[in-house]
């Protein structure tokens, strides 16, 4: 998980209606800029010339331990910058690093998703995950109860995860449609955790953060409806 900077004392929850509503809308605004844009680039370089290519090279060997740890780097640089009370210019290039980092890292996936799945197969895992994210959304804003203390859960589930990813790529093994299973609570833990944080911890001055961490969430989810998508398709190796 992404380390992240709170101070309860200034947080949305104890801030006016008004401010506070005016911060969820800034954050949901800008989640939907960052989906946007995220779907913007993927449609490129899924099409473009090198796709093959750049999506073997990416997953050839030991490759894809490299891409997880430079996105691994990248991720924290741009979480650093979005939690900065910096310039806001500081904040978006954080938000904008991050999103170009995630279409990168989800070109290998989404490249065989097209090529197995034909034109159905993408939309279906999207539609998917924002009924997901909706449904975690409402239950939050309903009971607005606060999912804090799955911090510290999803962080040690995220090493664990992690552990087993660089595992199947040591040894060879296939993870499995079960593990996918498993992957998609845990992004809907991460969703719920991400929202929550956004009622009860963000300041309303955190927006840009707020929707970096909503959208690193909402991407994971995505990420592994797809592959559980893609193991009946015939596809969906890590």
């Amino acid at each position: 998980m992404k380390e992240q900077t709170f101070s309860l004392s200034d947080s949305a929850a104890n801030s006016l209606p008004a401010e506070r509503a005016a911060f969820i809308r800034r954050t949901y605004s800008h989640l939907a800029v960052a989906l946007l844009l995220f779907t913007g680039l993927e449609y490129y370089l899924v099409n473009a010339p090198f796709a093959a290519q750049l999506a073997m090279s990416m997953t050839g060997g030991m490759s894809w331990l490299l891409v997880l740890g430079l996105f691994m780097g990248v991720s924290y640089i741009a979480n650093k910058l979005a939690l900065s009370g910096g310039s806001e210019q500081m904040q978006y290039l954080g938000l904008g690093l991050f999103v170009i980092a995630e279409a990168i890292v989800f070109l290998p996936l989404l490249f065989i998703a097209t090529q197995i799945g034909g034109s159905g197969l993408i939309p279906t895992a999207g539609l998917m995950t924002l009924l997901l994210v909706g449904g975690i959304t409402a239950t939050v804003f309903i009971t607005k109860k606060d999912f804090s203390f799955m911090g510290g859960i999803l962080s040690v589930g995220g090493f664990v995860a992690l552990g087993f990813i660089v595992c199947s790529m040591i040894f060879g093994f296939s993870l499995g449609l079960v593990f996918s299973a498993v992957m998609i609570l845990f992004a809907g833990g991460s969703v719920l955790y991400s929202t929550s944080n956004i009622l009860h911890q963000y300041r309303t001055d955190q927006h840009v953060a707020a929707s970096l961490s909503l959208f690193a969430s909402v991407a994971l989810l995505f990420f592994y409806i797809l592959q559980f998508l893609m193991s009946f398709a015939g596809g969906g190796d890590d």
